[in-house]
């Protein structure tokens, strides 16, 4: 039996002790794991209800949550095609199903305007339905800022045109610039504004200085972050981009066109 107290006594305690260590985190994780997905699941429900504007607090119970989400259907979508599919995405959903080869595809540099790099194939849309009666839809979006990608839920009326509400859950932006995304102030100025001009291109733009209340384009803009150029631009490519053809413009067009 070895000297605890040599060289090679040391040694063997401290291999243990790692071994020991070791199993104790490893039972640790695999048990803790459908207790983090089932929060990792209620906090995208808890997100997507916010912009929907079906609840308000970021805080709210899972028993909240779970009776607001009861009027929600999660439904897949072919990115490609602009139609449902049962299909679902392989190897999780949005970022996750980008970073799969055989389940993305790279943009073209001209295209990405939201700075991506790859766009999943196939997205996950939340519909909001009463009485089989379609009350708003809500969008995943994302894109990059100044220092990170912006990660988010755009919803949208009942008309598919008119911004119900905006919302991003992970993002890395500048506190007290960037970072306002998240400024309940601002994600106010929102609803109301409409997406798609007349023409059916994406007009929503965000206006340095603020928007004239005044201007027949006014419908179409929101106030950029202060001090925040970059970021704000990052947000109006983000929604260009998936409101634009390569994003879920051609579904939207579909569904209400009654096609998809």
């Amino acid at each position: 039996m070895a000297n605890k107290d040599s060289v090679k006594g040391t040694l063997l305690v401290a291999l243990v002790l790692c071994i020991v260590c070791s199993v104790v985190v490893s039972t640790a994780a695999v048990m803790l794991r459908p207790a983090q997905k089932a929060n990792v699941e209620l906090d995208m429900k808890r997100n997507v209800l916010m912009a929907a504007g079906l609840i308000n607090d970021p805080k709210a119970s899972k028993s909240t949550v779970e009776d607001a989400f009861a009027n929600v259907t999660i439904r897949y979508v072919d990115l490609n095609t602009g139609k449902f599919t049962d299909e679902k995405p392989e190897g999780g959903q949005g970022r996750a199903a980008a970073k799969v080869p055989s389940a993305s595809e790279k943009l073209n540099p001209d295209d990405d305007v939201a700075k991506i790099i790859r766009r999943e194939n196939i997205s996950e849309v939340y519909l909001v339905e009463n009485n089989g009666e379609l009350q708003r839809v809500v969008l995943p979006v994302r894109g990059y800022g100044l220092w990170s990608t912006l990660y988010g839920f755009l919803a949208l009326d009942s008309d598919l045109n008119t911004v119900a509400g905006l919302g991003f859950y992970d993002q890395k932006e500048t506190p007290g610039l960037g970072g306002e995304v998240d400024n309940p102030n601002w994600k106010a100025l929102w609803p109301g504004k409409e997406v798609f001009g007349k023409d059916g291109s994406v007009d929503i733009s965000l206006v340095k200085g603020g928007v004239d209340p005044n201007s027949p384009k006014a419908v179409h803009q929101v106030d950029a972050l202060s001090g925040a150029t970059l970021t704000s631009n990052g947000v109006q490519n983000l929604l260009h981009f998936w409101l634009g053809s390569e994003g879920f413009g051609p579904f939207l067009k579909n569904l209400k066109a009654g096609e998809a």
